[in-house]
């Protein structure tokens, strides 16, 4: 995606994004980060045709800008890379939200054309549509999630049962079917799968390796062994960050990439150096056309990147405003100091939390 376009959404009142490779969103809490990585699961919702149940669950006015007394519709104009983009306009009625505009776009040495598809309905009707641009925007939407590896409790996702046939082709937003994705690939791509544990081991060099026994209704339940024991230990005998490392491993090093990983916090409960490790597997994921779009309280994380793939956010007077950093602003500084000394030190002023 080349760039997106949004207005009347949560914090977000009018907003144009240029979107690089890599993506890093840092501010203070409450600025607006979250509430851009969240308008991907509205749009996926969009895309599902399940925006009015979606909707009504949280109440209408909680996606609106300030409420429905200032804001009344939610816009978005989707571009890009081959010359595609995607469009729409829906405006609170009696009963929800209306789709007063839906369009399909293309332009090729020309001014852009669209396809208008809007029905004036509560819902999409992009899922309908034959035309060529059509399915290229769909094949975008279809592997679209926003990733969220926090929960590692005795519940968790990761602690569930998956199906090594129903559960295998992709991993899910929150890796309750890491266990059947990971068989999956040490069963077809056996190179890829010994990465992924050479990969794991430079932060848990304990880790021998994972262990796989289907039950006979096909389910697996992710397990692994140690060096150091012949005992087979489950999910919550790692700890919360050896677990989240685990899945963003398995995530940035799968097969066959999305084209877009969204991710919230993936260095939450990360040691440094496996801060690092992740780094490194962003911009091997980036080098291989994988647009990565993160939101991070982490300073260490951004200290491995350059200016230019790091958006502040800051929200003022209740509107979250994006601005992507500069090296020629900051290129000075950067010949002492890297970004994150730089932040620390309200060289860069923003992004900063709100004292």
């Amino acid at each position: 995606m080349n760039k997106i376009d949004i207005k009347g959404y949560k914090s977000i009142k009018d907003l144009s994004l240029p979107l690089r490779p890599i993506n890093i969103l840092i501010g203070a809490n409450g600025s607006g980060k979250s509430n851009f990585l969240s308008f991907f699961d509205f749009l996926r919702q969009v895309y599902n045709r399940n925006l009015q149940e979606f909707v009504a669950l949280k109440g209408i006015d909680t996606f609106l800008h300030k409420g429905d007394k200032i804001t009344i519709e939610i816009s978005t104009h989707l571009y890009f890379t081959n010359t595609n983009g995607y469009s729409f306009t829906i405006k609170k009625g009696d009963a929800g939200f209306i789709f007063t505009e839906e369009d399909m776009w293309y332009s090729k040495n020309a001014a852009p054309s669209n396809a208008p598809i809007a029905s004036f309905g509560p819902e999409s009707t992009l899922r309908f549509k034959n035309m060529p641009r059509a399915h290229y925007i769909r094949a975008y939407l279809d592997h679209l999630a926003k990733y969220h590896f926090h929960d590692t409790g005795e519940s968790s996702p990761f602690n569930k049962e998956s199906n090594i046939e129903n559960d295998k082709y992709y991993l899910y937003e929150k890796g309750s079917n890491l266990g059947a994705f990971l068989f999956n690939i040490q069963k077809e791509n056996p190179i890829v799968y010994n990465l992924i544990i050479k990969t794991i081991q430079s932060i848990a060099p304990y880790l021998l390796d994972f262990f796989f026994r289907p039950e006979s209704n096909g389910n697996v339940r992710l397990r692994w062994q140690s060096k150091y024991s012949s005992t087979v230990y489950g999910v919550n005998d790692l700890s919360d960050g050896t677990i989240r490392f685990i899945a963003l491993t398995v995530l940035f090093m799968q097969p066959t990439l999305p084209e877009t990983i969204i991710i919230d916090e993936p260095e939450l409960g990360l040691h440094p150096t496996a801060i690092a490790k992740l780094a490194g597997l962003i911009k091997s994921v980036a080098a291989k056309r994988c647009q990565v779009i993160i939101a991070t309280q982490s300073t260490d994380l951004i200290s491995h990147f350059e200016p230019e793939d790091v958006i502040t956010v800051d929200q003022i007077n209740g509107e979250s405003v994006f601005e992507r950093l500069d090296s020629e602003k900051l290129n000075v500084w950067l010949e002492d100091y890297t970004i994150d000394d730089l932040w620390k030190r309200n060289i860069i002023t923003t992004g900063q939390p709100n004292l």
